[in-house]
């Protein structure tokens, strides 16, 4: 089969990229030319084709559907980012995904179009049993939830053979820098972990699995991988040698995350191989021969940490 990737340079497509490949299909890779996405070209597996391109450009996303399968549609910009330039993220998250429909749409043979979506798109359910499932409510809370609600829209009425996988968090597996949005999550909020390798299992999976077109998936790691905040995020410092951090340097504010339901998912896709333990020992063996440093440098680390809370420090009351 061949199939179309786009986004294939982020986080979920470099582990769907490889899975891909194992399972035999021929993959052509959409990637905005950017330094660092050429460099990862230069690593990609024998026989994946590139295409450079933008999915804002109808044109060339045009082009790049001719003749393909299936298409993977990954490419979105995510929050943080999505919260501070709204107005490109919907140029890509929407726009482009209108783009990938009207390409598919235009094909001969039109290609069956898997879409990924948020389990963030049903708003805060702090308050309501879990797990979610997908047909609960969907309220948007933030840009980047808006898009993905809307695309699903898109994508339902687009007259394509179509699957929506809402994912659960997908952990970089490896160091990543921190970012302030951290401390804006309640540490008693609800979220289920999914290991990179499993998303992309799943999907390479998916194009090759008939009962889940024309179905929404929630895709996650399941029981192993549903913690709070709290533990998810102390067990991920932890693994980059950084110490605790506490209580009083986060809001105690409700976010958009909580368990899920994959029975449906892991009993078509049968992708759930790792638990949050295995994510948690991933992102510690990235390190390498830094981990030498741990000892050194996490103090450190959690200092500098700290100094991107809003609220550490700030007297309470």
């Amino acid at each position: 089969m061949k199939v179309l990737l786009t986004g294939g340079a982020g986080n979920v497509g470099s582990h769907a990229l490889p899975a891909l490949v194992a399972r035999g299909h021929t993959v052509r890779w959409f990637e905005r030319p950017t330094t660092a996405k050429r460099r990862a070209a230069r690593d990609l597996p024998p026989g994946v084709e590139v295409v450079w391109g933008d999915v804002t450009d109808a044109a060339t996303v045009l082009r790049a559907t001719d003749g393909v399968d299936a298409v993977v549609h990954l490419a979105a910009v995510i929050p943080p980012e999505a919260d501070v330039e709204p107005e490109r993220a919907r140029a890509v998250n929407v726009d482009g995904t209108a783009n990938v429909v009207a390409a598919c749409q235009a094909q001969p043979a039109p290609p069956r179009l898997l879409f990924t979506s948020t389990f963030d798109v049903h708003g805060y359910t702090l308050d309501k049993p879990p797990p979610r499932r997908v047909d609960d409510p969907l309220v948007a809370t933030n840009p980047y939830t808006e898009h993905k609600i809307e695309c699903e829209g898109l994508i339902r009425e687009s007259g394509l053979t179509w699957c929506i996988f809402r994912f659960a968090d997908v952990p970089i597996l490896g160091v990543r820098d921190p970012h302030p949005i951290m401390f804006e999550i309640g540490l008693d909020n609800r979220i289920e972990a999914l290991h990179a390798d499993d998303a992309g299992l799943a999907i390479a999976n998916a194009v090759e699995t008939p009962e889940v077109w024309g179905r929404t998936l929630f895709v996650g790691g399941g029981s192993s991988c549903q913690l709070t905040y709290r533990e998810y995020l102390t067990r991920l410092l932890a693994a980059m040698g950084v110490p605790p951090l506490p209580d009083g340097a986060f809001s105690d504010a409700v976010y958009a995350t909580d368990w899920i339901d994959t029975t449906e998912s892991e009993a078509l896709l049968h992708y759930q191989r790792h638990d949050f333990t295995d994510i948690a020992e991933a992102i510690a063996a990235s390190l390498g021969w830094k981990r030498r440093l741990v000892p050194l440098v996490g103090p450190l680390a959690r200092r500098a940490i700290l100094r991107l809370s809003p609220y550490h420090g700030r007297p309470s009351g």
